[in-house]
C-alpha cells in the first residue's frame, strides 16, 4: 500500500508543476510577431513583455531595439540592430520591408533605412550597431552596416573590436 501511496505523492507533484506551468504562460504570454500593422507604423514596446525574433531574448530596454514590418502588416521585434539585419537577410521580404528603429540621439523611432549606425556601442548581442538619427563621425548608413552584418565585421568578431579600440 505504501508503494501506490508513494506513485500518487509523485504524480500529483507532477500535476502541480503542469497547472503552474500552464497558468504562468497564459498570464505572461511574450509578443514576438505582431499581426494587422497595415499603416507600417512603430508599434508601441511593452518593455519585459516583447520578445526578439532573432534570438527570442526579451526585450527590456529600447536602446537598441528595432522593428520589422512586412507588406501585410505583420510586424517583428527586435533588441539589437545586428540581429535584426542578420534575420531580415533571409527573408524574402527584405528590401520592401519598413523598418523602424529606436535612435539614441532623439530617443525616438526612425526610418532604420534612413538612419546612422555606430560600430562600438555595447549591444545586448555585442553586435555594436547603435542607431542615430543625425550623423556623427564615424558613422555608417543602414546598406554599410548591413553589408558588415553579412560579413562578420561587428564587435563579436575580435578583429574587428581591436581595430575599433574596444578589446
Amino acid at each position: 500500500m505504501s508503494k501506490w501511496i508513494k506513485i500518487v505523492f509523485i504524480l500529483g507533484i507532477f500535476a502541480l508543476i503542469i497547472i503552474l506551468f500552464v497558468s504562468m504562460s497564459k498570464t505572461q504570454q511574450m509578443v514576438v510577431i505582431q499581426s494587422g500593422n497595415k499603416e507600417a507604423i512603430p508599434l508601441e514596446i511593452k518593455l519585459g513583455h516583447f520578445q526578439d525574433s532573432d534570438c527570442g531574448m526579451v526585450i527590456d530596454i529600447l536602446t537598441y531595439a528595432s522593428q520589422v514590418i512586412n507588406k501585410e502588416g505583420k510586424t517583428w521585434f527586435f533588441h539589437d540592430h545586428g540581429g535584426m539585419v542578420r534575420w531580415l537577410d533571409a527573408k524574402t521580404f527584405k528590401d520592401e520591408a519598413t523598418i523602424w528603429v529606436w535612435a539614441k540621439d532623439t530617443n525616438q523611432w526612425i526610418n532604420g533605412k534612413k538612419a546612422w549606425y555606430s560600430r562600438n556601442d555595447k549591444t545586448p548581442m555585442n553586435y555594436g550597431f547603435g542607431a542615430y538619427e543625425h550623423y556623427q563621425n564615424g558613422f555608417i548608413d543602414f546598406e554599410d552596416m548591413r553589408l558588415k552584418m553579412k560579413r562578420g565585421e561587428n564587435l563579436t568578431n575580435p578583429f574587428v573590436a581591436k581595430e575599433l579600440g574596444i578589446r
